[in-house]
């Protein structure tokens, strides 16, 4: 890691995993993306096929994936293998769409095809970062899932050609990497960010696959300092309306979350934009809610490629 910045170049063992997250919302609220680069896709049906028989390389199973939500909003995740991924300290390329660093912007040229509907996707985001965050934190008790947050709170501007949009708003960059299948180590979890006037606030709940749990709360401020605080209650989030995901969200007692838009609602994975009340203050911000044996779940894997499509280049 050069600066407490993004190492697109790190090791990455057979059968693990590192990915790369951003999300945003536009500042009217009509807007939100968020843009995953991974290395071991811990989604992919092709990645956990290859894994029955032998220890699989996760540079043969790479994707970006970019989603854009609202208006004209629209999904791609194509798997690519080792022969179309370029990677440096400072740049990760999967086919023709790239993520790349410069010390205090993120670069993200997006070139991709859509599914299901085989729209173009085309564009340029740009992730401004003033406080970089170089602390990683363990997920799982045993150092073989870390989560590194480096930028709770930065600016997004974004510029697609295909569909046509234009708009800003706030984002968050962050970075996970483990050295194993992630439902190895995880039953579930609930992950929550939102952005206030003491900075970005963090909830981080996990079932462990030992059963275990695990709960991060944490705040970081402008100024570059951490603090960990005692989390708020969990309080149950309204399943989703298609597939009945369960969420759950840390929130005051006293005061209800709420849900305002659900942006992802799949078999084994949700995505929304909530509102919750932390410290006495109501923050809106992106939450999301993971299944991992819904996901292993065999007639999901067999749905999957549908979604996911995978090519040689």
């Amino acid at each position: 890691m050069r600066d407490g910045g993004p190492d697109f170049s790190i090791s990455v063992p057979d059968d693990g995993y590192a990915w790369w997250y951003v999300d945003a919302i536009s500042d009217d609220g009509r807007h939100a993306l968020t843009i995953i680069g991974f290395i071991g896709s811990v989604f992919s049906p092709y990645y956990k096929w290859a894994r029955r028989k032998q220890p699989a390389d996760p540079l043969d199973h790479c994707a970006i994936n970019v989603a854009l939500y609202g208006p004209r909003g629209r999904w791609a995740m194509t798997e690519r293998g080792a022969d179309a991924a370029w990677r440096s300290r400072d740049r990760l390329a999967v086919g023709p769409s790239a993520i790349s660093w410069d010390g205090d912007t993120l670069t993200i040229d997006v070139a991709e095809r859509a599914a299901p509907l085989p729209l173009a996707l085309r564009g340029r985001i740009r992730l401004r970062v003033d406080t970089l965050f170089a602390r990683s934190f363990e997920l799982d008790g045993a150092q073989r899932h870390r989560w590194t947050p480096f930028a709770p709170f930065a600016r997004a501007e974004v510029e697609m050609t295909h569909p046509s949009l234009k708009w800003s708003g706030a984002a968050y960059f962050d970075h996970n990497v483990g050295l194993e299948p992630l439902e190895a180590g995880f039953t579930r979890w609930d992950w929550g960010r939102a952005h206030g006037a003491a900075g970005t606030t963090i909830h981080y709940d996990s079932l462990l696959r030992s059963g275990a749990q695990s709960a991060l709360a944490l705040r970081f401020a402008q100024s570059g300092e951490i603090s960990a605080f005692e989390p708020p209650p969990r309080q149950n989030l309204p399943a989703t309306r298609i597939w009945r995901m369960p969420r759950a969200a840390r929130n005051d007692s006293g005061a209800a979350p709420a849900v305002r838009k659900t942006l992802e609602d799949t078999p084994f994975y949700a995505r929304s934009i909530i509102e919750s009340t932390v410290a006495g203050e109501r923050l809106t911000g992106v939450h999301e809610s993971l299944d991992l044996d819904r996901f292993c779940a065999p007639v999901v894997q067999m749905m999957l490629p549908f979604r996911m499509p995978r090519v040689r280049r």
